[in-house]
């Protein structure tokens, strides 16, 4: 780190390259932030992708730089020297800024309501349900909870809210596996035009065959002033609904399901008193969130953070919101999983104007699986050592790609 002679630090050093941390990284990336916040809120670091940006970690700094409207969603803004493949397809509320985004939001919250999430409640018991027959019907007693449960249940109720019933699933899957977590910049491409081309054309079967769904409605709604989304807005929100819709609640049922496998006496608790999951869900959230760092943000110009000046022109900026929930100065003793904390102001879903759209409906499936699970499996337990389990890799996603649980006791 240098100083400049009005005494605003200029970091340049890269502190830490992300693609040679490994698996434990990966599996556990807590310890290294802490580090890296224990010396100061900003730090220069290298992604899995290659590219060199700027990593804002505490709950403080984070919460200030997601509000802050000098960083940029739009890709427009990124420097052309960054070798990175853009997150998404089409335009959507993750890649852009008002007056845009102040757009795009009006139109897709006039049908994506409330309302509409509570309605899709009976169809999630439903459906959990019947998973949770199939995974006790095991001859072994032994399931996994992310092929079993956390996936089906989130891929099965986003493709209920959106009308797409014959989705390829384990294609759609693939694709945005790749598109978020692959290191390769090909890889990345590739998947997000497959996903481009399969959601043109769901789309266009959409305009020809409308139904009640919410990609009908998003073809059909017009604002006061006429206004619709155009057809690469309807991409992009088709891309965002169904990819941020499935894979954050897939990660937050594995991940809050492994913390309280991992820690007996909260599981006591929630088994105890299941008034307590609403609590238990935010905790959750707070101690291994589904979204490790933010979607990018650039600089349009230079923006100071705690002393730290980060150039403007299109620099990466990413925001470690996995650190943001476990910064002492906000949560007390933040490594410890407890069910029953204060759990306000955590930065899960993000904050300001890009808070997630789909936050209801992420709590509303994990709070029906958690319950459900534990109502009808008393004696689940984990199935494997979790130093071994493996975990997604990449800096957006996070979670256990698998989780090996048993359904009966060990003598069934």
């Amino acid at each position: 780190m240098k100083s400049d002679v009005t005494g605003v630090a200029d970091v340049t050093d890269v502190v830490a390259d992300f693609g040679t941390l490994g698996e434990e990284f990966f599996r556990n990336p807590h310890p290294v932030y802490a580090g890296l916040r224990a010396q100061g809120p900003v730090h220069r670091v290298r992604v899995p992708e290659g590219a060199e940006a700027w990593l804002v970690v505490g709950h403080q700094a984070c919460r200030a730089a997601l509000a802050d409207p000098t960083l940029s969603k739009n890709w427009k803004h990124a420097s052309p020297d960054l070798p990175l493949a853009r997150l998404s397809a089409g335009e959507n509320l993750l890649s852009s800024n008002p007056p845009d985004h102040t757009r795009l939001r009006r139109l897709v919250s006039r049908e994506f309501t409330p309302r509409r999430v509570e309605t899709l409640a009976p169809r999630v018991r439903a459906l959990t349900g019947d998973l949770l027959d199939t995974m006790l019907t095991s001859p072994d007693g032994r399931a996994d909870l992310v092929e079993d449960l956390s996936f089906p249940l989130a891929m099965g109720t986003i493709c209920e809210l959106l009308g797409v019933p014959r989705l390829d699933r384990g294609s759609f899957r693939s694709w945005a596996e790749e598109a978020l977590s692959s290191p390769d910049r090909d890889t990345r491409t590739a998947a997000t035009a497959a996903m481009t081309r399969y959601l043109v054309d769901m789309i266009d079967e959409k305009r020809g065959h409308p139904g009640d769904d919410l990609i009908s409605a998003l073809i059909r709604t017009t604002d006061e002033d006429g206004d619709r989304l155009s057809s690469d807005e309807l991409v992009g929100m088709a891309w965002l609904l169904l990819v941020t819709g499935f894979e954050t609640t897939v990660n937050l049922i594995a991940s809050g399901v492994l913390a309280l496998l991992r820690h007996p006496d909260q599981l006591t608790d929630l088994r105890a008193d299941l008034g307590l999951i609403d609590n238990a869900v935010e905790e959750m959230l707070r101690y291994d969130t589904p979204v490790e760092t933010t979607t990018y943000r650039f600089t349009t110009e230079p923006l100071e953070i705690a002393g730290v000046m980060i150039p403007g022109g299109g620099e990466l900026v990413l925001l470690a919101l996995a650190d943001a929930g476990r910064d002492p100065a906000r949560f007390p003793d933040p490594d410890r999983f407890d069910i029953h904390r204060a759990t306000s102001g955590h930065l899960a879903f993000g904050h300001g104007i890009h808070y997630c759209l789909g936050a209801p409906l992420a709590r509303l499936q994990t709070t029906t699986a958690v319950t459900a699970l534990l109502e009808r499996c008393p004696d689940l337990a984990l199935d494997a050592n979790p130093a071994t389990l493996p975990w997604r890799h990449g800096l957006l996603i996070r979670g256990p790609r698998r989780l090996p649980v048993r359904l009966l006791p060990r003598h069934s």
